[in-house]
């Protein structure tokens, strides 16, 4: 008995909650999508009135890679030929 009141409860709550998805999810994605054109066109209007055209500005600058040790300070180094 218990079992079938489990598996009733378990469907009932994936058709309702697949109803709710169908009802609200457009309307939530319709406002995300409107939320995003409106933020990407004011970085269009700032970037566009910041700047005169034709310059470059670099946002970002990786920090500097860590030096490769000198092959003299390596230790040292024997050639050696392979012997088949």
């Amino acid at each position: 008995m218990g079992l079938i009141r489990f598996l009733f409860i378990a469907i009932s709550v994936i058709y309702i909650l697949k109803a709710l998805a169908r009802i609200f999810l457009p309307y939530i994605f319709n406002k995300a999508v409107h939320k995003m054109a409106q933020q990407q066109q004011a970085n269009q209007q700032q970037t566009q009135s910041a700047k005169p055209e034709g310059t470059i500005s670099v946002d970002f600058v990786p920090p500097n890679a860590p030096k490769k040790p000198k092959l003299d300070q390596a230790g040292d180094f024997v050639d050696y030929e392979e012997l088949k």
